[in-house]
């Protein structure tokens, strides 16, 4: 008979919390335990695993081959053990949630899925703050936020439960035609967005030559300055606008490289409200089949 290996609930909490908060210290505080105890039960589910989870580097902890894979089951198998607990606590919930988006994701999920989650809880009050990813990382990072929508750079992103792909389309005004041997405008957000690195990578691939014709900072200018015909833009589908137009190869625009986009989150700092607003986000994802398996990779920790 198979031997059956029960990987306690209260361990892993455990192991994501020092993940999620940088060291052994930090995790005691944040559940009520001693360091000696935190150190005990990584050990214990080292015992489990079979293999070491987490190694000592110089001072910084490091996740290994192991612990990587570990981490991506743990977040689920807590995400999902809260969700179970929240549903059978049916009280009413109530807070501030501070959720970052996003400049150019923003519109899609203000729109959509986080009103949506506001109407079905009427108690809760959102902080909303849009801003470039790597901003938005550093105040997740900073515990400034509490959930956080933001491209993901590689595959081993700290705090990152879920991910998907984006793909940016070329849009342009309906009225207006461009022709790429005699150069492109841009509307482009300013330099360090992903859109912009993306249409001008292609560009530059495909020998035509560009100039960037609008520059800001806000979603609703730079569709302003598309529809209007002062240039062209990448765009996702939730930004494309009547009075707009998709460009492709048919039109001389080479396809544009696409992007990941993920959900972060520190689950030791989550409360029920944020527990559920991310369930909430993820049964979305999932219903619209975009959602992808978690981002495993290592990650530094501060050995405290």
């Amino acid at each position: 008979m198979r031997k059956i290996i029960n990987f306690q609930t209260d361990l892993l909490r455990t192991f994501v919390s020092v993940v999620d908060l940088g060291a052994f210290t930090k995790a005691g505080d944040a559940l009520g335990r001693t360091q000696p105890a935190i150190s005990l039960q990584i050990r214990r589910l080292e015992e489990l695993v079979g293999a070491p989870i987490i190694k000592q580097v110089g001072r910084t902890l490091m996740l290994t081959s192991e612990g990587e894979m570990l981490l991506s089951y743990a977040r689920e198998i807590l995400r999902l053990n809260d969700e179970v607990a929240s549903y059978f606590n049916r009280a009413t919930i109530s807070g501030v949630l501070r959720v970052g988006l996003p400049n150019d994701y923003a519109v899609a999920f203000l729109q959509g899925v986080i009103t949506e989650y506001t109407r079905q809880h009427p108690d809760i009050s959102l902080e909303i703050y849009c801003g470039w990813s790597v901003e938005i990382l550093e105040r997740l990072r900073a515990d400034e936020l509490d959930l956080a929508v933001a491209m993901v750079n590689n595959d081993r992103a700290q705090f990152l439960s879920r991910s998907w792909i984006e793909r940016p389309i070329w849009a342009a005004a309906e009225d207006v035609s461009f022709d790429p041997s005699a150069g492109i405008p841009l509307a482009a957000h300013p330099e360090g967005c992903a859109y912009r690195s993306r249409m001008i990578q292609a560009l530059d691939a495909a020998h035509i030559r560009w100039r960037v014709a609008y520059t800001g900072s806000g979603i609703a200018g730079l569709q302003n300055a598309v529809v209007n015909g002062l240039g062209v833009s990448a765009l996702t589908r939730y930004t494309m606008l009547p009075g707009m137009r998709a460009l492709d190869d048919t039109d001389g625009f080479p396809p544009l490289a696409e992007i990941r986009v993920g959900l972060f989150y520190k689950h030791p700092r989550l409360s029920e409200a944020g527990i559920r607003l991310v369930n909430h986000v993820i049964a979305r994802l999932d219903e619209t089949g975009v959602s992808g398996d978690p981002a495993r990779g290592h990650v530094g920790l501060d050995h405290q």
